[in-house]
């Protein structure tokens, strides 16, 4: 059964248009990934709130009678013994925040906050974000009963606000959905720091130094590299347990835990060893050795990357809903909506993220370009912030976990009908930003949507006539650059629509070779064989051959090809028997290493990595943007 996944997983799969020859398991694009699952799993939790609204007010008693039900969990003499709800935001939300923490590491280590100068905004807009909605919410309190609920009015769910934008904003370019997220993960941070020092009561010294030292234990596994999953498990459950018996909420065990894993791509030698061990299996399947591989092959992947594609569907899709279930559920009659609407905390929530919210996102992101003349501003274009602040105004998840611990009774309600209103006020109006937006002549538009900011290039080192080989005006304002090997299928695939780029006549096409040698034994040898006819100023018609008959790149064939093109196939021969271009290709293969190529064909828009598909319509879209953002200038170098 190993043996069957092993396979499974190096096999290329069938995908018109999408697949890689990989090094190892596909990689794609880990943070477009995660907005497409926030995107989807927003219509689940939408649905869910939907169905606590209706099940609390059409059957009150058992809702509440659900959720209070309670269950134990006993070993020997210990147990734990708690209620329903506390299990779904104490227990299953810890691994929603495991996630958080995921992907706030993976955006340090591999996202545009890898660049630490680009933290900068994000974290001052993050932190102001929740000050000033603080404020808001006091002044409206007024030192009220209710002024110790602050911490409701200041964290935005990131999850829902993600899958709102996608759906309210249609068009809009991913730029501005990672301009969101880089911003609020501070949110989440700061927020869960707040419930563990403010909304944390009946703290116990001794289980929270337990906790402590299991943590610690937990960061030296990681530091040890212990392989084994389940040993990781286990220390994770007693650092939970410690942190529920200490008062502190569990769910910030979570986000420590998450914060641990190191994102990274994987090494071009241990991807080799991954195939190599494959090769060995296919050679001698025994049992010992399809575990050898599999695990080969699974260690090319970060933890940060395994542990995202374990919890990830799990967190959006079950955990997050069952919460918007257990927790939305409010009983709604003519006298309570005129007690909650002339409530004090009811409106404090409400301005806090509605007025707050904007406030903060828009005026530290233009304070910041103003003080700094431009040097630190945002990523995408003050269309995209406004949108970006509106929808901030959405507090869900960490909102309702502080109301439950703050209040009972009706200020709770309040609380939640604030929550909620205020995550419907801000959807309309982030879907009027967007659609106001939608209104302005094009390039107004996309200046509005996608800024003028120079974004983190991807492809090392840039492009240089002298040593690459282009296709195309030199002058062009859109460069795209394919990361390829003569023998992979995908390549030959792809060859059309990278032909149907090259009559555009503002457009430079570069090939790259990556000769995946462990999977493409010939692979190597047309790559050389294309400097060869290079040298003699034949590259792209040795290409174009070698790409029209892939099934046939033996020496005999590849000299037969020099033949016909006129070259003198007695030296060409000589050259690639001594290996005279193995360099040129090697340093092509070093590129693709440091640029996080995993497969072919990989290509960049201008310097950028293109996700997705390649077939001519994507590729013409995606230049089509790179053209647009290419035409406004960056006005600071």
């Amino acid at each position: 059964m190993r043996g069957a996944a092993l396979i499974s997983t190096l096999t290329p799969v069938s995908n018109a248009m999408q697949g890689r020859t990989p090094w190892a398991r596909q990689l794609g694009a880990p943070l477009r990934a995660f907005l497409r699952t926030e995107a989807g799993s927003a219509g689940v939790l939408v649905t869910a709130i939907a169905v606590a609204l209706v099940w609390a007010n059409v059957a009150t008693g058992s809702y509440e009678a659900l959720w209070h039900t309670e269950f134990s969990v006993d070993l020997g003499a210990y147990g734990i013994s708690e209620d329903l709800r506390t299990w779904v935001n104490s227990g299953l939300m810890t691994l929603f925040f495991l996630v958080v923490g995921l992907e706030a590491r993976r955006e340090f280590d591999l996202g545009d906050l890898r660049e630490r100068r680009r933290f900068v905004l994000p974290a001052l807009a993050g932190l102001v974000g929740m000050l000033i909605p603080v404020l808001i919410y006091l002044a409206v309190t007024a030192g009220g009963p209710g002024a110790h609920g602050w911490g409701v009015a200041m964290s935005t769910d990131t999850a829902l606000a993600l899958g709102l934008v996608a759906l309210l904003g249609r068009g809009v370019p991913d730029q501005v959905r990672v301009f969101l997220l880089t911003v609020f993960v501070v949110d989440d941070l700061v927020a869960l720091v707040v419930i563990a020092l403010v909304y944390s009561e009946d703290i116990e010294f001794m289980p929270l130094a337990v906790a402590v030292v299991t943590f610690g234990v937990f960061v030296s596994l990681r530091v040890f590299r212990v392989k084994r999953s389940v040993v990781y498990a286990l220390v994770g459950i007693v650092l939970w347990a410690a942190m529920l018996a200490s008062g502190v909420d569990p769910v910030v065990a979570g986000l420590a835990m998450g914060l641990t894993a190191v994102a990274y791509t994987p090494a071009r030698e241990r991807l080799e060893e991954a195939s190599g061990l494959f090769k060995l299996f296919r050679e001698q399947p025994t049992p010992e050795i399809a575990r050898s591989a599999a695990i080969g092959v699974i260690e090319t992947l970060s933890p940060n990357d395994r542990l995202q594609r374990r919890f990830h569907p799990w967190s959006s899709y079950v955990i997050v809903p069952l919460f918007g279930l257990a927790n939305a559920g409010i009983t709604v009659d003519g006298g309570f909506l005129v007690r909650a609407y002339t409530s004090p905390v009811t409106w404090g929530v409400i301005l806090g993220y509605l007025v707050g919210k904007p406030i903060a996102v828009v005026g530290v992101s233009a304070a910041l370009t103003w003080m700094s003349r431009g040097r630190i501003r945002p990523g995408v274009g003050w269309a995209s912030v406004l949108g970006s602040g509106t929808i901030a105004g959405i507090g869900f998840t960490v909102s309702l976990l502080i109301a439950a611990l703050a209040f009972e009774g009706p200020e709770l309600a309040e609380a939640k009908i604030g929550v909620l209103t205020a995550a419907a006020g801000a959807s309309v109006l982030t879907w009027a930003v967007f659609r106001a937006t939608r209104l302005l002549p094009k390039q107004r538009r996309a200046r509005a949507l996608l800024g003028d900011t120079e974004g983190i290039i991807d492809l090392i080192p840039e492009v240089d006539p002298e040593r690459d080989h282009c296709r195309g005006p030199l002058d062009a304002s859109v460069t795209v650059v394919e990361y390829g090997d003569f023998q992979c299928p995908y390549c030959g695939q792809a060859e059309p629509a990278a032909r149907a780029l090259i009559v555009d006549a503002d457009l430079r096409y570069v090939w790259r070779h990556l000769p995946l040698t462990d999977v493409h034994p010939l692979a190597q040898l047309a790559a050389e064989a294309a400097e060869a006819a290079a040298e003699k100023g034949k590259f792209w018609e040795m290409h174009d051959l070698m790409l029209d008959h892939q099934d046939h790149l033996r020496i005999m064939d590849i000299l037969r090809y020099a033949d016909q093109l006129g070259l003198d196939v007695d030296r060409f021969h000589d050259e690639l028997m001594d290996h005279t271009y193995a360099e040129r290709v090697a340093q092509d293969v070093d590129s693709a290493d440091l640029s996080g190529v995993s497969g072919t064909p990989t290509f960049f828009i201008n310097g950028r990595r293109h996700y997705g598909a390649y077939d001519v319509a994507t590729l013409k879209e995606a230049v089509k943007a790179a053209r647009i953002r290419s035409s406004l200038s960056p006005k600071v170098p």
